[in-house]
């Protein structure tokens, strides 16, 4: 495994801005991320006080019911006498959902390590599992390659009900046979037997989405402690009443500031990543595992799909007797996060930043401070087939970010044009045309009504020659189709559909090409935090 690191061609202005020393979005952030501000944020989180042993207490319960390792039982002891975190976390995704989820969980792992040592204190990775969120056709399929080519593959089973991921109950039978679909577009390697054991293994326990995620996570990152929390457990729910109350209580303080800001970040040159409004109470009321995003009117909270409609008062008694049954959105949970955890920093990937690029005014409504933003690991994954490919063809990972590789790809393909075939098969066509039109000029002359009769003729024998010329030509190129994939495993392989491979594809399909200690090697390689690319060679 090796590592080479780039500034990346593929750019995000808020993202490359917050990089930047001088720009203005970071008067949207309470810290810059530099050494100085750790040192500020473990001084003011000394100086607060949080429930850290019975946080440590609901994370431990959480965490025996998938096994708990020796590294994450020692850092759930250091958490319970005050160490402070750094955090990270994503929705439940099958298979651990595309390989940002892993990069953010690495993230988090080599930012507590990095800091543990600088600042010379305890400081423990924690995963927040959003189980609370209900967009399941967002989790419930990943992409695999065949040939060259991206292939979604989804889990069949569907709902119409907006039910959470850690209440949506999986199909036992339709998840063992997206799990061998998806292994059998992998290809069979020295590593597939046992992985796809397994991931089998962990499926057949696993009565939700989150309870496979969880498995699979827990598995992959058993050495290195990382500790998690799914949002939707109950024992957390209740440990997280008084903050609920805090966010009802200053509802509507909370929605101007983010609206207000949102528009700041629009003025200086942004997007509006959440389109917040003031009527917006950014929680959720749950019912039978389903989510109904609440809205307020003076100081009543409401979703008329739901025909639910509660007081102040009332939602304050959900909060204190039943928390089980609301959820944070979006603006709530940075500030649920917040409230409940001594966060050091939080790892986040380039839309959570512009997110939170909002809330700075939220926070100070409840009298918090921000925590530094730290922005996850960006890396590309080579395999040894693909690295070979590029040798091939004299391209550089950058040149396939900058569509060098689709443009050579296409002068190939061009280059294989047969002038020959193309060049009689248009003698033909203009030889045709001669030919109608002295047949047309000879009907009208005898005063035939054939003109349309004709035109349909000719314009058959046109898409004939046409669908001549098509099949000719794919003919002609299925010769050298071996070589047109190479290209074109390159592109799907570094770059599918011109994105990043992270946002596509899950860890499981190098795990099989590189083996078990896939996640272990990735965490003995010097990278840390930072607006460089880590372009990785397995």
């Amino acid at each position: 495994m090796q590592l080479e690191q780039i500034h990346s061609p593929v750019t995000n202005k808020l993202l490359e801005d917050y990089w930047s020393e001088h720009a203005n979005i970071h008067s949207f952030f309470e810290y810059k991320y530099n050494v100085e501000s750790f040192g500020k944020r473990m001084a003011y989180l000394k100086n607060r006080s949080y429930r850290s042993k019975e946080l440590s207490q609901v994370i431990r319960s959480y965490m025996e019911r998938y096994g708990l390792s020796e590294k994450a039982n020692h850092y759930l002891n250091e958490l319970e006498q005050g160490a402070v975190v750094v955090v990270g976390g994503q929705q439940a995704g099958l298979l651990t959902g595309p390989l940002y989820s892993i990069h953010k969980a690495i993230s988090v792992i080599l930012l507590a390590e990095q800091q543990r040592k600088a600042l010379n204190t305890p400081v423990v990775p924690v995963f927040w599992i959003a189980g609370e969120d209900h967009d399941i056709e967002e989790i419930n399929h990943t992409y695999t390659m065949v040939n060259g080519e991206i292939k979604k593959r989804g889990y069949s089973e569907r709902s119409k009900l907006k039910k959470m991921a850690s209440t949506t109950e999986l199909n036992g039978e339709a998840l063992q046979q997206f799990i061998v679909n998806v292994f059998k577009d992998f290809g069979e390697t020295q590593y597939t037997e046992e992985l796809l054991k397994n991931v089998l293994q962990h499926a057949s326990n696993s009565k939700t989405f989150t309870d496979f995620f969880t498995l699979l996570m827990n598995d992959l990152f058993e050495k290195h402690g990382l500790l998690m929390l799914d949002a939707t457990f109950e024992p957390f729910r209740q440990y997280e009443k008084m903050y609920f109350a805090q966010l009802i209580e200053r509802n509507e303080q909370i929605a101007k500031g983010v609206v207000a800001q949102e528009q700041k970040l629009a003025q200086a040159g942004y997007s509006m990543p959440i389109e917040a409004t003031e009527q917006n109470a950014n929680l959720f009321y749950i019912r039978e595992g389903e989510r109904f995003l609440l809205e307020r009117q003076k100081n009543i909270f409401k979703n008329s799909a739901a025909s639910v409609k509660f007081s102040e008062e009332e939602l304050l008694a959900f909060a204190s007797e039943s928390p089980q049954n609301l959820s944070n959105n979006v603006v709530t949970r940075p500030l649920m996060q917040e409230m409940a955890l001594p966060v050091l920093a939080f790892v986040g990937g380039p839309g959570e930043l512009a997110y939170w690029a909002t809330l700075k005014p939220a926070f100070e409504t409840l009298q918090l401070q921000m925590p530094i933003f730290a922005p996850r690991l960006s890396m590309t994954l080579i395999t040894r087939q693909v690295e070979t490919l590029l040798k091939q063809k004299e391209l550089t990972v950058t040149d396939v970010f900058t569509n060098k590789n689709e443009q050579k790809m296409a002068q190939f393909v061009e280059s294989l044009k047969d002038d020959r075939v193309n060049n009689a098969i248009e003698q033909m066509k203009m030889q045709l045309h001669r030919q109608y039109e002295e047949l047309t000029d000879y009907l009208r002359s005898e005063n035939y009504h054939g003109e349309d009769l004709l035109e349909k003729n000719k314009n058959y024998h046109e898409r004939q020659f046409n669908y001549l010329k098509t099949k000719l030509e794919k003919q002609n190129i299925d010769k050298h189709e071996t070589e047109i994939r190479h290209y074109k495993t390159i592109q799907a392989s570094l770059y599918p559909n011109n994105q990043y491979q992270e946002r596509f594809y899950n860890p499981y399909l190098f795990l099989n090409t590189y083996g078990e200690s896939l996640i272990d090697d990735l965490l003995e390689l010097p990278m840390g935090i930072s607006d460089q690319h880590n372009l990785i060679s397995l």
